[in-house]
């Protein structure tokens, strides 16, 4: 080693030069230390950078592979790069290997209609030109399996940062059930338009009726034409009450506040009160209307009879307004079943009207819906009496169905479920030995002589049947004089009156009893001449087994049961009793008093709920039974009747207190009967209802 003049390194020039090596040295040796941590630091980070990215991917490979859409990757070219398994199932194809890499167009045209295929083509176009995304709303069908959904496809290019273009991505969005529900949604809201529109249409009717016949009736100067107008009036007030009525029990289904009030009633008795309800409609369009009830029906049931009969009156009036004059209407009641001591029963209303389509028929059951929802309609009608009769229906454990076709009847059935009554009706046919009493039937239709004869084998009486006249003079030459001779009024050619007369005159042992099935309207007008041509008795079509069976026990002299309150023209009579009438309103109290004064009783009034408290705690004996509005001022209904039975006198506790108010939902029932009430009795008031409470509690104080 030498230094620059040649000559040989000193000692400290030597050790100068090795600190100068060993500093280079160490900083070689650190910067390699650094070097390899740097190293390991590169290689750590991009093996967590990879593994990151593979999770990344993974997780945004589960996301498509289980979404339920249908999406699609494209290349810039238009060929497959990616299929959700969502398109593969519902293609068909079995794995994505078979279409990736192939042009869209050659995979989609054996799948999609052609329709389909250039309108997705032109949607492509129109996002890679304007490199924004299209939405294309299209109803397809793949494979052609018959199950067409609608799809919002979403159709987005895919770009770098740099605005180069990749690739196009297209996303289906299945809004089937969704398209549906708004379908739906707007057919329920023209639905209710179309509801609002004849609901004024069937308010304004009966209101414009009831409103000109009182301007014509006061004008009117003989008391026939009065008449006449009272009679529009009530029929438009009647049909008026019960548009309201539907409206009110549809307005407490939609907030299920519908409830039912079981209790015993005689099932015949109910049925027969339906009856009496619809048969004038049915005598003004002179149709042929038939009952028929199984013999096995219990005679009492444990059920809501009123709403029972509501379902059986609104498919009776459906069928009465939809058949033609002169049609036919029957009737059926049926036990379908009974098991541990519930009674499933089957009724029918079979018409020949006009019948329904199946379209129709499709929403019949729905609320707010009809057959027919023009306001010019033919028929009329809210629209809500069958959803209305479907919910009873269900609520009592049935259903109900409909079977028609156009122009050829329809027939309404529903079932029901109620428990077998438990109280026994008095049986007057025991105390007869009908053994010998021989009854003869003459009708032109088959199916009244087979139900006539089925009720007759029920008391196990003889009986013989004829269609025409010389059918009975044979068997009376046969078999001799008949004890009873039951004949229809209207036969064709056959004179009824000069027949009874024949049969009466007949010589014979004993009287016999001659008896005239016709319908109600035609018994008033012929009632006279009959009684002239040795009629005994009319009996009322269509036909009830209880009413034969009364019929005969009268003729043979059974005397019936009465009761303290006794009937007398059709009325209940209740002489010697008084009443207290609570009502605020003028009108109302006239109403009431001009309802109850046939009946014999007497009657004090009160204006308030305080007058009543007071009246009635001078003289808790003097009364029977009170009357009680609820709405009053000073003091109302609720509170007078609290303030009655906080009175310190056994009569308090124990007097009926009978609510009168317009108030009819279930709430305010129970809000009366909760306030000490014994029952309710809904405005506008109805005859029979009253009778019917009267005799209920004045029979039993």
């Amino acid at each position: 080693m030498q230094n620059h003049s040649g000559e040989s390194p000193s000692v400290a020039e030597m050790q100068k030069e090795i600190r100068t090596l060993r500093r280079r040295l160490a900083l070689a040796e650190t910067n390699l230390a650094r070097a390899h941590l740097v190293s390991f630091a590169l290689d750590r980070v991009e093996t967590i950078w990879t593994a990151s990215l593979k999770k990344e991917l993974q997780f945004f490979k589960l996301v498509l592979e289980n979404t339920n859409n249908v999406l699609w990757l494209f290349d810039i070219d238009g060929r497959f790069a990616y299929a959700s398994q969502a398109f593969l199932t519902e293609a068909g194809i079995p794995n994505f290997g078979l279409i990736g890499g192939r042009h869209f167009s050659d995979v989609l045209r054996p799948l999609i209609s052609n329709e389909n295929l250039a309108g997705f083509n032109a949607a492509l176009n129109t996002a890679a030109a304007h490199r924004d995304t299209v939405i294309l709303e299209q109803v397809i069908d793949f494979n052609a399996k018959g199950s067409p959904r609608i799809f919002s496809i979403h159709i987005t290019p895919m770009t770098e940062d740099d605005g180069t273009s990749t690739g196009i991505m297209a996303l289906f969005l299945d809004i089937t059930e969704i398209n549906d529900a708004m379908e739906a949604a707007n057919r329920a809201n023209m639905a209710k338009s179309d509801f609002l529109a004849n609901m004024s249409h069937e308010i304004r009717t009966p209101m414009n009726a009831i409103i000109g016949m009182t301007a014509i009736g006061k004008a009117a100067a003989d008391a026939e034409r009065k008449d006449y107008c009272f009679a529009k009036i009530e029929g438009a007030s009647n049909h008026l009450l019960g548009v309201i009525n539907d409206v009110l029990d549809m307005s407490k289904i939609e907030a299920n506040k519908f409830e039912l009030a079981p209790t015993e009633f005689v099932f015949e008795h109910m049925l027969r009160q339906v009856v009496n309800v619809v048969c004038f409609r049915v005598e003004q369009k002179q149709q042929n209307f038939g009952v028929h009830i199984d013999k096995d029906i219990p005679k009492t049931l444990i059920g809501d009879d009123q709403r029972l009969a509501q379902v059986i009156t609104n498919l009776l009036g459906n069928a009465i307004k939809f058949t033609p004059d002169h049609g036919s209407i029957q009737l059926n009641v049926d036990l379908v079943s009974e098991e541990d001591g519930v009674c499933t029963i089957q009724i029918s209303v079979v018409d020949t009207g006009i019948g329904l389509s199946p379209e129709q028929q499709a929403r019949l059951f729905t609320s707010f819906q009809q057959a027919e929802s023009s306001t010019t309609r033919k028929y009329g009608g809210t629209g809500l009496g069958l959803a209305i009769s479907k919910s009873v229906v269900e609520m009592m454990g049935g259903e109900i169905w409909v079977e028609s076709e156009l122009d050829k009847g329809a027939t309404f059935t529903f079932t029901a479920q109620f428990m077998r009554g438990v109280q026994q009706e008095a049986n007057p046919c025991a105390d007869v030995n009908w053994g010998g009493v021989r009854i003869l039937v003459l009708d032109q239709d088959p199916q009244v002589l087979a139900y006539f004869g089925e009720i007759v084998r029920r008391v196990g009486a003889h009986y013989d049947t004829a269609s025409t006249s010389q059918d009975v003079h044979a068997l009376v030459e046969k078999n001799g004089p008949y004890h009873f001779y039951f004949i229809d009024w209207k036969m064709p050619g056959i004179d009824s009156m000069a027949l009874a007369n024949t049969l009466k005159s007949h010589p014979s042992p004993c009287p016999s009893v001659v008896v005239i099935m016709t319908t109600s309207a035609d018994w008033s007008g012929l009632e006279e001449s009959a009684k002239n041509a040795g009629v005994d008795k009319f009996l009322s079509k269509p036909l009830f087994p209880s009413a034969i069976s009364e019929l005969l026990v009268e003729s043979l002299g059974v005397k019936p049961q009465t009761t303290e309150a006794e009937r007398t023209d059709g009325l209940l009579h209740f002489a010697g009793s008084r009443i207290l009438l609570v009502e605020d309103v003028e009108i109302n109290r006239e109403i009431v008093l001009t309802l109850l004064g046939p009946m014999l009783m007497e009657i004090d009034c009160a204006v308030n709920g305080a007058e009543a408290v007071r009246m009635f705690r001078e003289a808790p004996q003097k009364y029977r039974m009170i009357f009680m509005d609820v709405q009053m001022p000073e003091m109302d209904g609720y509170e007078a009747t609290r303030r009655i039975r906080a009175l310190r006198m056994p009569r308090a506790q124990t007097i009926p207190i009978i609510a009168m108010t317009a108030n009819v939902f279930r709430e305010d029932v129970e809000r009366c009967i909760q306030a000490g009430m014994d029952d309710h009795i809904g405005k506008p008031l109805d005859f029979q209802e009253i009778q019917n409470v009267l005799h209920k509690y004045l029979g039993k104080n």
